[in-house]
């Protein structure tokens, strides 16, 4: 048997090695704590489109002090994501989509509330039953509209911004257009599209501006180079991005690609939309997303800023001709810095099944044509790879 000496000794080797362990768990669980205050953090978006959470992983700082002279390091850029589908009607005399509208959007919304600031192109009104531009029309003629509460729709999808620069959005009229204007601030879904206006909304301490430009006077114009180029011009002076919105382009299943010169379509000057997206990003803009021809076109590498010529109709309930070209559709993500450098993004393919709801297309038809169209169309381009993801590479 052990003496009381020797039982004394390996009581204290006992205590000595439980202190150890005991010190090897702390130095562990304080490590993983911080690896874990070091990951990535993100949000979603509010429905005023701005968000309070960094989307990207924040630089790890380094493990030890710098030696005494050496340079501190300068912290990362703000990284934002910026999300951008097509053409959305709310309703039309073919019907609402159920559900106060949320049913328009199909399963779409967890995709939608994932950028910082989603962006559609809003064509057709929130407004009461009143007369309409088609009365006692003797042509064909569509005028689109949905309830005023509708609009909370929007913003419960993800959508934080719409374009109101088109044609339909006057198509109950004036009283209708700013009963829309009143039910998207009431819904805190934000708008471009009227003249001069420049909307600036923050996105994680990012001020952003976004303007709306079509053919059409009740829009910024889009057939007035110079004049649309003085506005982006202050707007690249208020805020840190500039995003240019542009419903452009002639109509139909065989307008894919993007041709020079300007495009006609019903009698109307539907612009010269390579003119004008080269002299928009020239003036200043970071973004140039366009919509218009119903169908998807290509992308173009200009001056190392972004120019979307369309993504195809997005969403409408009864509205838009299905079939071939006609049901393809995109959403694009874009992550930019602070300062405008365009990072890398995704076109994520889509399709419109009836009623003309929009869901992810496994086969990603979309995704193929826009990476033709891109390499047909531009001298330069944001190369897609086989999934949609691009880089600045």
């Amino acid at each position: 048997m052990p003496t009381e000496r020797e039982t004394s000794r390996l009581d204290l080797r006992y205590l000595l090695l439980l202190a150890g362990v005991v010190a090897a768990v702390v130095v562990l669980w304080a490590a993983s704590g911080a690896l874990a205050r070091t990951g990535g953090v993100s949000s979603s978006p509010g429905s005023s489109g701005e968000s309070a959470a960094a989307s990207g992983s924040p630089t790890p700082s380094p493990s030890g002090s710098p030696s005494p002279g050496s340079p501190t390091p300068s912290p990362s850029p703000t990284v934002i994501t910026i999300g951008w589908v097509g053409d959305t009607t709310p309703g039309s005399m073919y019907g609402l989509a159920p559900d106060r509208g949320r049913a328009l959007f199909g399963r779409l919304p967890t995709l939608l509330r994932k950028p910082d600031l989603m962006i559609a192109n809003l064509e057709g009104t929130y407004s009461t039953p009143g007369p309409s531009k088609c009365a006692g029309s003797g042509g064909t003629c569509y005028a689109f509209q949905a309830p005023l509460t509708y609009a909370k729709a929007l913003a419960w999808s993800g959508i934080d911004l719409v374009n109101m620069a088109n044609n339909h959005s006057m198509d109950y009229l004036r009283r209708g257009y700013l009963q829309t204007q009143a039910a998207l601030k009431k819904a805190g879904v934000a708008y471009a599209g009227p003249p001069n206006k420049i909307m600036i909304v923050k996105v994680r301490g990012v001020r952003v501006a976004v303007m709306g430009f079509s053919p059409y006077p009740w829009s910024a114009p889009l057939n007035d180079i110079p004049v649309a180029a003085a506005l982006v011009r202050r707007a690249a002076k208020r805020a840190d991005i500039v995003i240019v919105l542009m419903h452009a382009g002639a109509e139909g299943a065989n307008q894919t690609h993007t041709p020079y010169g300007t495009q006609y379509f019903l009698g109307e000057d539907r612009g010269n939309v390579r003119a004008f997206a080269h002299a928009m990003v020239k003036a200043g803009a970071d973004l140039v997303l366009g919509s218009g021809p119903h169908v998807v076109r290509g992308i173009e590498r200009y001056r190392n800023r972004l120019i979307a010529y369309s993504l195809g109709n997005f969403a409408g309930w009864r509205n838009f001709a299905l079939g071939g070209n006609l049901s393809l559709s995109g959403l694009l993500t874009v992550r930019i810095t602070k300062t405008g450098h365009i990072l890398g993004g995704r076109w994520l393919s889509l399709r419109l099944a009836s009623p003309g709801v929009p869901t992810v297309d496994r086969a990603k038809r979309s995704l193929k044509l826009a990476r033709s169209l891109s390499a047909s169309d531009f001298a330069r381009t944001w190369r897609l790879d086989s999934q949609g993801y691009f880089s600045a590479n």
